[in-house]
């Protein structure tokens, strides 16, 4: 990663985005060597990431013919226009954002144990609601989707982690941001404005996890 300031490798920081996100972009190549990037719901259990779909599909021929893949998740919590901190520069133009990506083998999970495992977490994350009945083995309505359903797992063999809330700002152009935020107060902005004061306590005088 060339910007270093934004690298995360605290393992609890990126467990705790990666379970909190639902989508995420898989990359595999084809035997003609051209990449696919194929978007998705997903779900980490702290040691691997789940996905699922169709037993037929390019994806799939994708991961029966080399099982290397990537796997990125992001989020973007805000824009940050110029004019927070310039009056004419477009330069100071950027937006902050939290992103994780994993490389890996992708491995088909036909264990229907851990199938329904797996979709278990796929429903609480989604549907956390609930209304629907547990998803186990033994129950015959699940038998034949536990069989039907197309499962695989990502082992990570690397994890890298970039989030950007201004850690590489002087602080008087923190604190132009921080304002610009405060006021602006869309629907994530008082999020970003914590994440900022929390990954810089050299600018917002608190210690990283306070906020």
């Amino acid at each position: 990663m060339r910007r270093k300031e934004f690298a995360v490798e605290d393992p609890g920081e990126i467990e705790s985005f990666l379970r909190e996100m639902s989508f995420g972009f898989l990359g595999t190549v084809g035997p003609d060597g051209w990449s696919r990037v194929t978007p998705l719901n997903f779900v980490y259990d702290g040691r691997c990431i789940y996905f699922h779909g169709s037993r037929a599909g390019e994806k799939m021929k994708h991961l029966k013919q080399d099982p290397r893949v990537s796997f990125t998740v992001a989020k973007e919590y805000a824009i940050i226009p110029s004019y927070f901190t310039d009056p004419q520069l477009a330069c100071p133009a950027s937006a902050f954002f939290k992103s994780v990506m994993v490389r890996g083998l992708a491995e088909s999970v036909d264990n229907p144990e851990e199938k329904a495992s797996a979709l278990t977490l796929f429903m609480e994350k989604l549907q956390p609601e609930g209304g629907y009945d547990p998803i186990t083995v033994e129950d015959p309505k699940y038998t034949g989707q536990l069989k039907a359903v197309s499962l695989f797992k990502i082992v990570p063999e690397e994890i890298s982690a970039k989030f950007k809330f201004g850690q590489n700002l002087t602080e008087p152009r923190f604190n132009d941001v921080t304002s610009g935020l405060e006021n602006r107060n869309l629907e994530l902005d008082p999020d970003t404005v914590s994440l900022m004061k929390r990954f810089c306590p050299q600018h917002a005088g608190e210690t990283p996890g306070d906020a």
